[in-house]
């Protein structure tokens, strides 16, 4: 399957636009999702073994998941296990609908197997994907792994007001999920990275918190960190994680650093605003997973995200500290096969160490 689509398949549908092929591809698992006897055909074809996993207090029938920004309307939603994902984490959403930044907004840097984006959270806004989710539950097609929501402010909210944006979003959609990402991290609203400083985020924790504690579900909430803040600012929101017992942490979002890179294809991509993804992507993430899983002593769970193509990079950021994992670059490159090849070889690297279950794995070399 990887080999028929890296090879006869992906160089037809990297000479198109990048956003085009997206929302093609989401139309199409939209109607995938809707039609059992597809969703169970594709299943056959790029559905992955089990590998259970039990991480704050949610079962994973496997620990790949699906990254936010691949799903943001929730469209697709119950395709994603006959992906092979374990789980999936939707959105971003902002409590305002909003269009996002003007396109071109992702760019290929193929050589390198990256991906540049500024989307800036284009979405339907909170209310609409509360109502798509709902759909989705009285159809009888709400998949059997976990589901969460990635939360972004919206672009028109000030700083200042961004606690009561995450909380309003949160209220509205808490019944539906299962677990909640707050992003602060996205280079691609103006300022947002403003809002992983101690005192800010704290605000945020503080409205959301207070909307959790009234009668409803209660989903855990993480936080998802930018792998461009020094370690020291890491240990910052790693304080404020263990005063605000906050459930996990996701490491890490794009980045706005940049590789020396010599193709002038790869240079003009480079070029562009936004957030870099992919493999340039991948040791900058495992050193923030690493860093992250020492300094909480592997008591805050933490779910790897960054460059993972292979069952090495997946095993790298277990053994690093991540109980689990997300992709998204990889899976544009690599293709709908991926998570397949991911889990059954997780499962053999098991063997191989004579670990009995995966829990036991995370954090094994966070020595490096």
């Amino acid at each position: 399957m990887n080999w028929l689509y890296r090879n006869c398949l992906r160089p037809l549908l990297f000479r198109q636009d990048a956003e085009r092929v997206h929302n093609r591809t989401m139309r199409a698992l939209g109607w995938i999702g809707r039609h059992p006897s597809a969703t169970q055909l594709l299943g056959k074809f790029c559905g992955a073994p089990s590998l259970p996993t039990s991480v704050f207090g949610l079962n994973f029938p496997n620990p790949i998941g699906l990254a936010a920004g691949m799903d943001k309307h929730a469209e697709a939603l119950p395709a994603w296990p006959a992906l092979g994902f374990g789980f999936a984490e939707l959105g971003a959403v902002t409590w305002h609908a909003q269009p996002g930044n003007p396109a071109p907004r992702v760019f290929r840097a193929i050589p390198e197997q990256a991906i540049v984006n500024r989307m800036g959270f284009n979405n339907p806004g909170a209310e609409a994907v509360a109502q798509t989710l709902a759909r989705w539950r009285t159809s009888g097609l709400w998949p059997a792994h976990p589901v969460g929501m990635n939360l972004g402010k919206s672009k028109i909210t000030p700083l200042e007001k961004a606690p009561e944006d995450y909380a309003r979003s949160f209220e509205v959609l808490r019944e539906f999920l299962d677990f909640f990402v707050v992003n602060v991290s996205s280079p691609n609203t103006p300022n947002l990275r403003q809002l992983q400083d101690r005192a800010a985020l704290g605000q945020i924790f503080s409205a959301l918190h207070e909307a959790a504690a009234k009668p409803g579900k209660r989903p855990p909430i993480l936080v998802k960190v930018a792998p461009d803040l020094t370690f020291e600012a890491l240990d910052d929101i790693v304080a404020l994680v263990q005063e605000r017992q906050v459930a996990g942490i996701v490491a890490t979002n794009t980045t706005i650093s940049r590789p020396a890179a010599t193709d002038p294809h790869v240079q003009r991509v480079y070029g562009e605003q936004g957030g870099l993804s992919g493999k340039p992507l991948r040791q900058r993430s495992t050193e923030v997973i690493r860093h992250l899983y020492r300094q909480t002593s592997g008591r805050v769970p933490i779910i790897g995200v960054g460059g993972i193509f292979t069952v090495d990079d997946a095993w790298e950021k277990i053994s690093a500290g991540a109980s689990l994992l997300q992709v998204y670059t990889g899976l544009v490159y690599e293709g709908p096969g991926l998570n397949r090849v991911l889990v059954s070889g997780l499962n053999e690297k098991l063997k191989l160490f004579n670990f009995n279950n995966l829990q036991i794995a995370v954090g094994c070399n966070r020595a490096g």
